[in-house]
């Protein structure tokens, strides 16, 4: 049984034309996951960095509150109760940031695009096997 070499050559070039095809297509998969990844990992760094903010800005409201307290200048109850309010407020909402933040933060390779990768090599080495007998 003898293989027709025009007919194997247009296979060979078939396959090298869908290999390329498949490339192009998996370079735009990875451009586009590793956009949505940039764009959600930004999200959650911001969410971390006004996280630790207000957490800041509650140590800062929360150290006077203290010294008042320990020296009592003679400052009226309503007025220290207000800003130890506002101190567990603003930590209350720093922490609920920070592990919102946390938890949207994802370091890692860009599954869809591995899983792709995966397949066109499957297909890949199928194809190139089933054109060389």
């Amino acid at each position: 049984m003898s293989i027709n070499p025009q007919k194997s050559g247009d296979l060979a070039a078939e396959v090298v034309q869908d290999v390329s095809r498949l490339v192009s297509l998996e370079i735009a998969l990875a451009k586009q996951e590793m956009r949505e990844l940039a764009i959600r990992n930004g999200i959650a760094i911001g969410l971390l960095a006004f996280g630790g903010l207000l957490c800041m800005l509650a140590l800062l409201v929360a150290v006077p509150v203290t010294v008042v307290l320990l020296v009592a200048f003679g400052w009226t109850a309503a007025a220290v109760v207000g800003a130890a309010i506002w101190a567990v407020g603003y930590l209350f909402i720093g922490i609920a940031l920070l592990l919102v933040g946390k938890s949207r933060l994802r370091i890692g390779l860009p599954s869809r695009t591995i899983a792709s990768l995966k397949e066109t090599k499957t297909w890949a080495v199928h194809r190139l096997r089933s054109t060389t007998r």
